[in-house]
């Protein structure tokens, strides 16, 4: 039994080494936009041995897994101490969701996780679930994280196992290691979802982007992507939600939308990056769309390309929640380059890489969404005829040339 002990352990070590060091490399011939790469850079068989077993053989002699692991998704990202970081939500086999940090030296591959899982401190009414964490470097010195809490619903039916409600925790940190935990945050809505700090103060107050819902999975009368303003955030309140971003009939965010990482300043706006959920006949579809506000007025929209900007693509459209793309963490770099963390089918994280001027030029030059299949032809012919001009002139040039 000592030598089968040992020659698995040794396997299993092997294994996630193997995993662990793998180099991740661009996918060619891309979209021109971002670059997606040909490996995940999170999974459940990433998680450390020491999490998943008891490595003791006298206590474990047949070397079983005592805690599964099912899922690493939806991380939050920032750069800290010179390394790529990701908060990601890691899922037991139990369904529960905590927080794990995993580092990387160049944000595309080699991520390893920390020794020990975040111990997030508890509020009075303690959580049943927490998930979904994204991390905003305020300008009030503070790294915050707001996630998704979730605790059933007290005014369930008798049997019913499934009602829940969710709402934004915070909690704060200065080396994402011991966590402050503040009071859920307050809005007008039953339900909050998806809720975003603004990296900086707006009017001396605390800018927060929402997603308000009816209920646990129905957005019902929210609107879409909300904004409120908080004077405390160590007792979070929102007096009134605006909606910025509304959910539109016959689009990809007509059931619901939110917003995923924080925004990033640009010299010509902020960017925005967000999901949109569709119904369809194979169940619910989430992909990521983006947008840009104004620097004088964050609440204003002022570009807005048509369409999703990332959607699954072969195995991200197959996992635990199948057609899934969702995005709550990206990091932009002093030279310009963007890591984008998005998670697939609610199974594993993956990176895309893009760069500022990139994604501006997409942002401000992409058409918009005509809302109609007339205004898609008219779209579409425009380049067409855009197209034809330039080849026109060029063809000029020749003769001219001649």
């Amino acid at each position: 039994m000592h030598q089968q002990f040992k020659n698995r352990l040794q396997q299993l070590k092997q294994t996630q080494n193997s995993l662990l060091t793998t180099k991740n490399k661009k996918v060619l011939n891309g979209n021109g936009v971002f670059d997606r790469y040909e490996n995940t850079i999170l999974t459940a068989s990433h998680t450390p041995l020491n999490w998943r077993y008891d490595l003791n053989e006298a206590t474990n002699p047949y070397l079983m897994e005592r805690f599964g692991i099912n899922a690493v998704f939806n991380a939050g990202a920032i750069k800290w101490n010179d390394k790529y970081l990701v908060v990601a939500r890691v899922e037991g086999a139990d369904r529960k969701s905590f927080f794990a940090v995993a580092e990387s030296v160049n944000g595309i591959d080699n991520f390893t996780f920390w020794e020990y899982p975040i111990r997030m401190p508890e509020t009075a009414v303690p959580d049943t679930n927490t998930y979904d964490m994204r991390l905003t470097a305020h300008e009030d010195g503070w790294i915050y994280g707001l996630f998704c809490t979730e605790r059933k619903d007290p005014a369930a039916a008798p049997g019913d196992q499934s009602a829940a409600i969710a709402q934004c925790g915070i909690a704060r940190t200065r080396d994402l290691k011991t966590w402050q935990r503040l009071p859920d945050l307050k809005t007008p809505s039953a339900q909050q979802r998806n809720v975003v700090l603004h990296p900086e103060f707006l009017q001396g107050q605390y800018a927060f982007y929402t997603r308000p819902q009816d209920s646990f999975i129905e957005a019902g009368e929210g609107g879409g992507i909300g904004f409120g303003l908080v004077a405390d955030i160590t007792n979070a309140v929102i007096e009134k939600e605006t909606v910025i971003d509304p959910r539109v009939y016959h689009s990809i965010f007509e059931m619901k939308n939110g917003l995923g990482p924080a925004p990033i300043k640009t010299n010509n706006g902020w960017l925005h990056l967000a999901h949109g959920v569709r119904n369809t006949a194979a169940g619910l579809r989430y992909t990521l769309y983006m947008f840009m506000t104004a620097l004088n007025d964050i609440t204003r929209v002022t570009h807005k390309p048509g369409g999703y900007f990332l959607a699954p693509e072969g195995e991200e459209r197959i996992g635990d929640v199948s057609n899934v793309v969702f995005s709550n963490g990206w990091i932009a770099e002093e030279d310009g380059n963007v890591f984008i963390y998005y998670a697939s089918s609610d199974s594993r994280m993956h990176v895309a890489t893009s760069t500022i001027n990139q994604l501006v030029d997409y942002v401000t030059n992409t058409p918009a969404d005509g809302w109609s299949s007339a205004a898609s032809v008219n779209t579409i012919n425009n380049i067409i005829d855009a197209n034809t001009f330039v080849k026109a002139e060029e063809k000029k040039a020749q003769e001219f040339a001649k």
